[in-house]
């Protein structure tokens, strides 16, 4: 739980903004590349936070070209609820989201023969609950992305 900790305190910031993007490009990158992609002010700022995860066995310098390249994955702060899938971070909730809302259009189009019926009626107000709340929770979570 100390290591947890310790990651989750120094991955803030500009650190964790170029952990994120690593993560999300799945490639090796260079110093003026993440400095580009981040639009920080100097390489130097880029090649500090680099560095840093370096430090912290998260990535890790190539020989040849000096590219970095995540070495390792953690799933602190926000990252507890994303999950990956090749080079894209999805929400968990996304799926749920998805998952409900089809379900849900799937139960109104073939299985629903008179929405006036009290069962019906419940089934459908639930339904319309639920998949709210997931679509809003994948929303919010996506939003709390560093950019």
């Amino acid at each position: 739980m100390a290591d947890e900790d310790k990651l989750e305190y120094s991955l803030k910031g500009k650190a964790w903004k170029v952990y994120w993007l690593l993560l999300k490009t799945g490639r090796p990158m260079s110093v003026r590349e993440v400095q580009r992609k981040l639009r920080f002010s100097s390489p130097s700022i880029a090649n500090h936070h680099l560095e840093q995860l370096s430090d912290l066995k998260l990535v890790q310098k190539q020989e040849v070209g000096g590219q970095y390249t995540l070495v390792g994955e953690v799933k602190i702060g926000v990252l507890r609820h994303y999950v990956k899938l090749g080079k894209l971070l999805f929400p968990r909730y996304f799926f749920y989201a998805v998952f409900c809302s089809i379900f849900y259009l799937l139960f109104i189009f073939f299985l629903v023969r008179d929405f006036f019926v009290r069962e019906n009626l419940f089934i459908l107000f639930f339904g319309a609950i639920v998949c709210i709340i997931f679509w809003y929770e994948a929303y919010r979570v996506w939003s709390m992305r560093p950019f």
